[in-house]
């Protein structure tokens, strides 16, 4: 194995596959902090591009884009609170107010070292772990998918500020939204109204943005002095911003994200936009000042960046060992391996060494040029705060909406990014909590989907969802996770649980 790697990394480091990786990156990062451009984007553009390249060239340019797409969405999310893509979703959370405390230097120092840490962890264990990790994922069927979908939200009430009943309302309520057109299985639509274009359903990127740009934009604006002449005060950055004292004290938050980012980029169809979320209730919970995240603390930030950039190389591991997309990009992974003449799965290994440890050392490479990229560009990203407040907000609008046509090229999408906003900017108003709903909203699908698959091959019994083994555990965890929540609830606060 070190000689294949060592191998891998000889036909990488060469003057055209670095510059190849670094172009990706650069090119990533900007697909990444762009509202809408998300890294699926970036791959798809330039995947006809690869067709002329030979297969280690092409692969270079694809993992490039593939961690640079993941780690742009770092930028806007502590900017702006606007998360560039759905692996950034809880980046928001503690890294916006860091930025607001004047500490943006910090969050980005936080965000980008153990981004590139978690990368590395991931694409360790892609290289070590890849095709035990495959086999274990690949005995997972539909009942232990729902199960585990079932599990993570939970996490709702970790999630939800205050009354835990309205985080459940807002989870169901995003779960209903995500219920809008076609339904699994037999694609019968569903709440169109007779609107042809909520037939596909509402997309992922307008809800998101809209749920947290665009909401919190109305809400800035509506108040006509303070939020607008406010002036940010901007640390003064040395190095990454925090002391060798601070990055060791957060090596247990660091270590436990990452893997959950690695278990969840492992299981099909879920991702990194499920993969952060769990981790920062993860680390909300375990924390012993659980009230200081959503207010600005450093742990929520390494919490959120270790696990959607070890969700990348969790990712893979499907990918690589069993020719299963872990996710979207690695859907479109697929095809840049295919019109090369390689198949990914379980023969992959064994028949293109030189591919594979050339992927392995892109990777490794790719994440060297992230951290460098965001370090030398973090003092210049932070000098967007120094921008009056009337002239950004514009700007972030019409980003927002060029975002969210450039998913499906649909004006549709716009309508529905200045609905989700609407919504949002109301039940913020009324003290409910926004992300159970996109929690709800990406796991409501999968949820559904696993569902009706189990019934159909248990020809209707729900029982083996209860008592299969695997969901019996996550059912079990689950409980228990609910009861002890309640329970700590009800100690702290008596009537949290209705106020």
């Amino acid at each position: 194995m070190g000689a294949d790697l060592l191998q891998g990394f000889s036909a990488m480091l060469v003057p055209y596959h670095i510059l190849l990786i670094g172009l990706g990156v650069g090119l990533g990062l900007v697909f990444g902090s762009v509202p809408g451009l998300t890294a699926t984007m970036a791959i798809a553009i330039c995947l006809p591009i690869t067709f002329t390249m030979d297969p280690g060239a092409g692969m270079a340019l694809l993992m490039g884009l593939y961690i640079g797409g993941v780690s742009g969405g770092l930028i806007p999310a502590i900017l702006l609170k606007l998360p560039g893509t759905p692996s950034s979703i809880s980046t928001t959370f503690d890294g916006y107010p860091m930025a607001q405390n004047g500490e943006a230097g910090k969050a980005f120092g936080y965000a980008i070292v153990f981004s590139f840490l978690g990368g590395l962890l991931s694409i360790a264990a892609l290289i070590l772990i890849a095709p035990p990790l495959a086999n274990i994922a690949l005995r997972f069927g539909p009942m232990e998918y729902f199960a585990i979908t079932m599990f993570a939200l939970t996490l709702i009430s970790s999630l939800s500020e205050g009354s835990i009943i309205k985080g459940m309302l807002s989870a169901l309520l995003g779960m209903s939204l995500a219920m809008v057109g076609s339904a699994p299985i037999d694609a019968y639509a569903r709440f169109t109204f007779g609107v042809d274009q909520l037939n596909g359903g509402f997309n992922l990127l307008p809800a998101l943005i809209g749920l947290f740009a665009v909401s919190e934009i109305i809400r800035i604006a509506e108040n006509k002095i303070n939020p607008l002449s406010k002036k940010i005060v901007v640390d003064k950055i040395k190095g990454f911003g925090f002391t060798l004292k601070e990055f060791f004290k957060q090596s247990w938050n660091f270590l436990r994200s990452s893997i959950i980012g690695i278990s969840i980029g492992i299981l099909p169809g879920i991702g990194g936009g499920t993969a952060n979320i769990v981790a920062y209730a993860t680390a909300k919970n375990q924390s012993k000042n659980p009230e200081k995240f959503g207010k600005g603390t450093p742990d929520g930030v390494v919490a959120s960046e270790s696990a959607n950039n070890a969700a990348v190389g969790g990712a893979l591991v499907p990918l690589m060992a069993l020719g299963i997309p872990g996710d979207t990009v690695t859907a479109m992974l697929i095809g840049g391996l295919v019109i090369h003449g390689i198949q990914p799965g379980p023969l992959f290994f064994s028949q293109n060494v030189d591919i594979v440890y050339g992927i392995f050392a892109a990777l490794i490479i790719a994440n060297i040029a992230m951290i460098i990229f965001l370090f030398f560009g973090m003092r210049f990203f932070i000098k967007i705060l120094s921008i009056p407040r009337h002239v950004l907000l514009p700007i972030i609008i019409v980003l927002c909406a060029v975002g969210a046509f450039a998913e499906n090229n649909r004006v549709f999408d716009m309508g529905a990014l200045l609905f989700f906003g609407v919504l949002g900017y109301l039940l913020i108003k009324m003290k409910f909590p926004i992300t159970p709903i996109i929690l709800g909203f990406i796991l409501g699908p999968i949820a559904e989907l696993n569902l009706r698959r189990g019934l159909m091959a248990t020809q209707g019994d729900f029982l083996p969802f209860l008592t299969s083994p695997i969901p019996l555990a996550f059912w079990s965890i689950a409980v228990i996770a609910i009861v002890l929540k309640v329970r700590k609830n009800y100690k702290k606060k008596g009537d949290v649980l209705y106020d």
